[in-house]
């Protein structure tokens, strides 16, 4: 599987996720020729240094000053560009994002009434018509976005100076659920049109993952600071056609608890939302029979589920390992009908695909397995074979 993986670390821009889009390899030429006949813009590109790091920049040059737009004219203007249609899809979503943020922060009930200032620009216009038609010029499987470096202080707009990141900007985030974090550099690193590409494009990673790096493309800011201000982006090859999830474990030794409330805190997590429960023996100091507790858990369940774990055990702290990757596989449940002792049965079967929709495993459920077994007098473990064998003989 091929993905683009951007990192953020000086931040992000609707030009500069475009440039980098471009260093990764795309044409140059095709992306300025749909940019250019489809706003009233023109487009240069140019090979910089930021802090001895060779980037593309991208300028987008507009004629004069322009009027404030309606978020209605710039829907408007998209429609009107015949631009291909995952391009249109993609800059119609984003503007959305932005519009929905906006209104938002504003108080503004009905978004024909939204009215852009700097975001509703034509160069923003051209940033992520570009931007889109580059992304998917790269044709990668997948998009992901490490933590954002979103920078700190204040910054001026047209509605005055606001904190950073700017109110639109952190709405789009918390759409989105990327990650981010703020700086020492007190300026606006991520703006609100380098947010709302990236949530519709990417989704949130802690860290790199495995892959063979294909490519390797930077996109230049316009600021001059005392990092290298540049987007990097990476295309990876994976060997694996595996989901890419982010998990926390959870850990805790219980020494004072018995087998029941034990055994009420195991569904208790699972109700909760915990992606796996284990309750292991285990010995302490002195000899002492305890159990550790493990729960796999996606990271923004992780405090209900530790407060959880506290309240039931009385333990005094739960250990989180950091956020991790796990590769895993698709997941689907299917009916299979079975024939016993002339009579027909159904059954639902767990198929673990990869995302190519190749069939990993198999499993039948059990619940209906013993179900049958009961009525038809039969052992489970001799259903639960005659389901999976239907199962792989018609999904393998």
């Amino acid at each position: 599987m091929k993905a683009l993986v951007f990192n953020p670390f000086s931040g992000a821009a609707g030009d500069m996720i475009l440039a980098c889009a471009l260093d990764l390899g795309v044409d140059r030429t095709e992306v300025c020729e749909l940019v250019e006949a489809s706003v009233d813009v023109s487009m240069e590109v140019e090979e910089v240094k930021k802090k001895g790091i060779r980037a593309l920049d991208v300028q987008i040059k507009v004629p004069e000053r322009e009027k404030v737009r309606h978020y209605p004219e710039l829907v408007d203007q998209i429609k009107a560009a015949k631009l291909p249609s995952k391009v249109e899809k993609s800059a119609l979503a984003t503007f959305a994002l932005l519009a929905e943020a906006e209104a938002r922060v504003h108080g503004v009930s009905e978004l024909e009434t939204l009215h852009f200032h700097e975001v509703g620009q034509s160069d923003a216009l051209a940033d992520v018509i570009g931007s889109a038609a580059a992304l998917y010029a790269l044709d990668c499987e997948a998009v992901y976005c490490m933590p954002i470096n979103v920078g700190s202080g204040f910054v001026k707009c047209a509605h005055g100076i606001v904190p950073v990141p700017a109110p639109a900007t952190l709405e789009i985030l918390r759409a989105g659920g990327l990650l981010f974090e703020g700086s020492n550099v007190k300026k606006e690193l991520l703006t609100p049109t380098g947010a709302a590409l990236l949530t519709h494009f990417a989704k949130p990673m802690e860290s790199f993952p495995q892959g063979q790096v294909k490519a390797i493309g930077y996109g230049a800011g316009d600021a001059e600071l005392e990092t290298p201000n540049v987007l990097q982006g990476l295309v990876l090859e994976y060997d694996e056609e595996l989901i890419q999830d982010r998990i926390e474990v959870l850990e805790t030794n219980a020494d004072d608890v018995s087998g029941e409330v034990l055994g009420n805190l195991f569904e208790e997590l699972l109700a909760l939302g915990a992606r796996d429960v284990a309750i292991i023996p285990a010995t302490m100091k002195k000899g002492r029979p305890a159990h550790i507790i493990k729960v796999i858990a996606k990271p923004e369940d992780s405090a209900k589920l530790a407060r959880k774990i506290i309240t039931e055990t009385g333990s005094l702290g739960i250990r989180v390992v950091p956020t991790r990757h796990r590769l895993m596989a698709a997941r689907r449940f299917e009916k299979i009908k079975i024939e016993v002792k002339g009579e027909s049965f159904e059954a639902a079967v767990k198929l673990a695909l990869d995302t190519g929709g190749v069939l990993l495993n198999l499993s039948a459920e059990f619940e209906d397995c013993k179900r049958i077994a009961k009525k038809c007098g039969l052992p489970v473990k001799e259903v639960l074979r005659r389901v999976e064998e239907a199962g792989w003989s018609r999904f393998s």
